[in-house]
């Protein structure tokens, strides 16, 4: 391989040698050349599951239903042959207050359960460089109950996402039709979260929502099932 550096992007399938690139004034490049997912999602083990807008006035969407009747408000499940660890990148929440009358859902927590095999419901997740529900392992369970679960989830820790009013009954005033009210957040995970085979990460409110509306999205690599040391 030569020593040289060649100036400017040089591409090539996988498994090919390259020479270090530099910048036009031949200056090692050290910033990012592409988004922090794009070589995952180009080689095509980047998935996502999510719901649009839809009402999580029910406490099945909470912490207070942790059998196979709760409904994440954004979750996925790993079957048990899947062979392939699930690791979590991000997770996006909109939540917008639908009338006057409210009860927030926040604060909002992560559980987990692991040990599922018989989960018989969940969507086929989106494939994020071909746009086709299709190639996963996976099953989005955003927005679906987890009818066949296993072991019951365990409430682990709270999120960074949230929305919507408090976790408090609200009326204001006397207002018929009040101004829509959202509000969106990101959770970047960034692989601190992983769902081995098995596994289930739901997100749930520890409210349980009154006139409360949520878009939802979760976003995770698949990578080969391998022992660490």
């Amino acid at each position: 391989m030569s020593d040289l550096m060649k100036i400017g992007a040089d591409w090539g399938a996988a498994g090919t040698f390259k020479p270090l690139t530099g910048s036009t004034s031949g200056a090692q490049r050290t910033s990012d050349a592409h988004g922090r997912f794009t070589d995952a999602t180009l080689a095509g083990r980047v998935f996502s599951g999510g719901m649009t807008l839809t009402s999580i006035s029910n406490v099945t969407f909470t912490t207070g239903t942790l059998g196979a009747t709760c409904t994440p408000v954004a979750g996925v499940w790993n079957p048990s042959t899947s062979n392939k660890y699930l690791v979590i990148l991000q997770a996006i929440l909109g939540v917008t207050i639908t009338a006057a009358t409210k009860t927030g859902g926040a604060p909002f927590a992560w559980a987990t359960s692991i040990g599922n095999t018989a989960i018989s419901t969940g969507n086929l997740p989106l494939n994020r460089i071909t746009l086709a529900k299709a190639g996963s392992v996976a099953k989005d369970m955003t927005g679906v109950a987890l009818t066949g679960l296993t072991t019951t989830l365990v409430v682990m820790f709270g999120s960074a996402l949230g929305g919507g009013s408090a976790g408090y009954s609200q009326v204001d005033g006397t207002v018929a039709a009040p101004s829509p009210f959202q509000m969106s957040y990101v959770e970047n995970l960034d692989g601190s979260l992983i769902v081995p085979p098995g596994g289930v990460v739901a997100l749930l409110a520890t409210t349980t929502p009154v006139a409360h509306s949520a878009a939802a999205g979760l976003l995770w690599e698949e990578i080969p099932y391998l022992v660490t040391v």
